[in-house]
């Protein structure tokens, strides 16, 4: 029985709505549904709801969502977004979607690959539960932990921990304007994988809304969900409101450089031996490479660069030390090192200017939208010189390709590929990430999707092999996807053993537990296995 304020308030938020409910029926009964099952907040439900017919709706949608072939108007659109603005308000809207028959997306930063946190091909209508608003860090250094909520990205996370304390840190990604929320379900790497292994490695508790709308910790959801939920992939199990993270110790000192390389300097041989190298490196020593075409000077021929991107947990002298010892082929001197704090590593990584601020990654979202299209490999063998000239030569032949490899070994070889869904462990010598964009829009989307089809064929034969291993994180569509009404294991398991090996089995385990009922789905989510028939 509510009682009279209750009754008022409810009153006053179906008048303020009523205008909009004609035309998205269920948003009324939402609504309702949520007022009912959520805790009363000073601030009406009126201000975190925007349907098409709001002004604020396209902002809103657009406002965190990286991908634009996922913004274009031929993609469904949702029947409203919901901006939470507590926890109980996330809680009820699993709640009121499952009670009311609607799909549902979650979306912390906007940076799923394929845009499936603000998109749905398979299945409309459907609304998104935008975590933006919560976005909450509780750093507690005498602990050596934080509490962080979905909505909080990366940048934030870093700035809060370094503004307690210099010689914290946490290992997660090196883009700063992803959610925190969805990427810690996907395994998250960064600079301190080698050092740390990944933000998943280093979580220490949770709090989730599950299936039947509870509100649950480590204690409470179990050891089997723990474990899913970091590094299974996001929007299978449940809504992460919350993570509690594991700080790690960083020097106050740590040195980056970037040493580029073009084919005319010696690119080609320089790859690979990085490849022969990188996986041995000092655990304190992270080597990426960063490969894209490039104009040779202010000619309109074109080359191939290789920016050697580098985090070393430590000062310059000790660094030079150890590169003579373990790559001096790269020719790194003490001009090209820079000694800076841990925060101020992120900035330079993360690609900003030179001499920005720190209080950048306060700004909580990425200015830099595109089209593009991207896919993942693992290498365990290195790649030949040949098979290297192979890559640039297609490389040359399109407009704005970018490949990003990074290094495994160190920390990552130590962890059981079975301690998280995250499988990509031992034996891994470094990852691929494939990435082209474009600027014609939609129109130029078949031929560079088509280009980077024909490169991931082309190195099938340099990489992991029974499976081809993806990482989850780099959603690809092209390895499969589910149907509607139809999340069917044997089809699923095609995608599934790339993203997740052998793990994959015990996450449709933890899945036909946890939500049997296949509330939370999308395109590439974990399948349960049908209710078995009684005889």
């Amino acid at each position: 029985m509510l009682s009279k304020s209750s009754m008022r308030f409810l009153f006053l938020i179906l008048v303020q709505f009523a205008t909009l409910t004609t035309s998205t029926p269920n948003l009324a009964k939402f609504i309702q549904c949520v007022s009912v099952h959520s805790l009363h907040s000073s601030t009406p439900l009126s201000s975190a709801i925007f349907t098409p017919n709001t002004s604020q709706f396209t902002t809103v949608l657009q406002s965190s969502a990286q991908n634009l072939r996922y913004l274009v108007p031929s993609m469904p659109k949702p029947e409203f977004i919901f901006t939470p603005l507590q926890d109980s308000h996330v809680q009820a809207a699993v709640i009121c979607s499952k009670q009311l028959g609607l799909h549902l997306r979650v979306r912390s930063g906007g940076h799923d690959y394929e845009g499936l946190s603000y998109v749905s091909e398979i299945e409309t209508p459907f609304i998104i539960v935008d975590l933006a608003k919560l976005r909450s860090i509780n750093v507690d250094i005498q602990d050596n932990s934080a509490w962080i909520q979905a909505g909080a990205t990366n940048g934030e996370v870093y700035y809060r921990i370094a503004e307690k304390s210099k010689i914290h840190a946490y290992p997660a990604g090196l883009c700063t304007s992803l959610g925190i929320g969805g990427h810690i379900t996907g395994g998250a790497y960064g600079s301190m994988m080698r050092k740390y292994g990944l933000a998943a490695d280093n979580v220490l508790d949770a709090r989730i809304v599950d299936a039947n709308g509870r509100i649950l910790d480590r204690a409470a959801m179990g050891e089997d969900l723990f474990w899913a939920i970091r590094g299974g992939g996001g929007a299978s199990f449940g809504v992460i409101l919350w993570w509690k993270i594991k700080l790690v110790p960083v020097p106050q000192t740590v040195t980056v450089f970037t040493v580029a390389k073009t084919l005319q300097q010696g690119a080609t041989k320089l790859l690979y031996r990085w490849q022969q190298v990188v996986d041995k490196l000092d655990d304190d020593l992270f080597i990426r490479v960063i490969i894209q075409a490039t104009k040779v000077g202010n000619t309109t021929k074109r080359t191939i660069s290789t920016a050697y991107n580098a985090l070393f947990l430590g000062d310059a002298n000790r660094l030079l030390q150890v590169m003579q010892k373990s790559f001096p082929e790269l020719g790194l001197t003490r001009k090209d090192c820079i000694e800076t704090s841990w925060l101020r590593s992120i900035v330079y990584i993360g690609g900003f200017p030179s001499g920005t601020a720190p209080e950048v990654l306060l700004q909580g979202k990425s200015l830099n939208k595109a089209f593009f299209k991207a896919k993942s490999d693992f290498v365990k063998v290195p790649i030949p010189e040949a098979g290297i000239e192979g890559l640039w030569t297609r490389f040359l032949a399109e407009d704005s390709p970018l490949s990003i490899w990074t290094p495994y070994g160190g920390m990552m070889s130590r962890i059981s590929e079975t301690e998280t869904p995250f499988p990509h462990r031992q034996g891994t010598i470094f990852m691929i990430q494939y990435l082209t964009s474009w600027t014609e829009g939609e129109k130029g989307t078949a031929k560079h999707v088509d280009w980077i089809r024909k490169l991931y064929n082309y190195m099938a034969r340099y990489v992991s092999m029974f499976p081809r291993e993806a990482y989850v994180n780099y959603r690809d569509l092209d390895l499969g996807m589910n149907n509607k009404n139809n999340t069917n294991f044997i089809e699923a398991s095609v995608w599934g053993y790339k993203y997740f090996k052998d793990n994959f089995n015990r996450l449709v385990k933890v899945k036909s537990r946890v939500d049997p009922d296949n509330f939370f789905r999308h395109e590439q989510s974990i399948p349960p296995l049908p209710p078995q028939k009684k005889i």
